[in-house]
């Protein structure tokens, strides 16, 4: 019954973000919100509203390696599993603007993470996502969103634009005197994430219990996945019609909101500290963002079948590592 209930949750949290996305969506485009605006805010914030809605209601109880092992889960789930799949359905070329503007951004953001993990070596105190490390976090989201609105702005053709016009061919279109129905979403989205976030809180704190297993695996395998399966649903229909740009760009802008918002932002609520074994989940998160790069460098751009295989197999051995370890 715990099981079912952790699963319950999940579902809410994935139909609660659709549903918020979808309505708020249609709200900024009859207020006259430029298609970019929204893509930055609505769309980009709104699909990671799962993943912040546990975090911040498993900071609140207490629960802070279920939140933890959520984000770099997801992160590493993105990476390794999302994005090894989609290339194992199809090859994906990756473009160099995403190299130049996500990637160095991506890995810039992990660093940082990782450089704050190692407060019981730098500072010799509890190591922990203090308020003033989430503060330097969301300077970087920050920095992050100036430099892709400067960039898309001058481009016809770019990874983030195509990510966005995606997404908007997925919603209807806008009708008059639908505001009413539009605040209903926006609502009834707003109640299962929260409904969500509760029983995936609760039932997933329970679950670690009966199956002897840390919250922070728990988070990682069950919750993690479970909160990563649109980028997966999203990212292997993307290399089916050949958009690698778009998949890569859509498993690259969720770490970085990830890591950079949904982290600091349950930080700045309250503290989280860092469990058993969370730094070598974040330094397997940054040699996988690290070989995105070496495949443009060294492997003429294209991440094949073969790479994509080692990176599935790394993720699957060490899941398997971190549920018996």
């Amino acid at each position: 019954m715990t099981f079912f209930l952790l699963i319950l949750g999940l579902a809410c949290l994935l139909v609660g973000g659709a549903t918020l996305v979808r309505g708020a969506s249609m709200l900024a485009s009859q207020y006259g919100v430029s298609p970019l605006l929204v893509g930055l805010t609505v769309v980009a914030f709104g699909t990671s509203a799962p993943e912040l809605v546990v975090n911040i209601i498993g900071t609140l109880r207490n629960q802070s390696d279920l939140a933890f092992g959520n984000v770099v889960g997801s992160n590493l789930a993105n990476l390794g599993l999302v994005l090894s799949t989609a290339a194992l359905v199809k090859p994906m070329k990756i473009e160099g603007q995403i190299v130049r503007r996500e990637l160095p951004l991506l890995l810039l953001g992990t660093s940082v993470l990782l450089v704050m993990t190692l407060d019981r070596w730098l500072r010799v105190g509890v190591p922990e996502i203090s308020r003033s490390d989430a503060l330097i976090l969301l300077l970087l989201l920050c920095a992050f969103l100036y430099i892709a609105i400067a960039e898309v702005r001058t481009r016809t053709q770019d990874a983030f634009i195509s990510e966005v016009d995606e997404i908007r061919k997925v919603l209807p279109a806008p009708k008059e005197n639908s505001t009413h129905k539009d605040w209903l979403f926006v609502i009834i989205g707003s109640v299962l994430l929260g409904v969500g976030g509760h029983l995936t809180v609760d039932k997933g704190s329970e679950f670690a219990q009966l199956m002897g297993l840390p919250p922070v695996v728990v988070g990682m395998l069950v919750v993690a996945i479970g909160t990563s399966l649109p980028e997966l649903v999203t990212s292997v229909i993307a290399a089916i019609k050949n958009e690698s740009d778009l998949c890569l760009g859509n498993v690259v802008g969720s770490n970085l909101f990830n890591s950079l918002f949904v982290l600091p932002a349950a930080a700045l609520i309250k503290p989280i500290s860092i469990p058993s074994g969370g730094i070598v989940d974040i330094l397997l998160t940054l040699g996988f963002s690290a070989a995105l790069v070496l495949v443009f460098l060294f492997d003429r751009g294209t991440l094949h079948r073969r790479t994509a295989c080692a990176m599935l197999a790394t993720y699957v051995g060490y899941m398997w590592l971190r549920t018996v370890g």
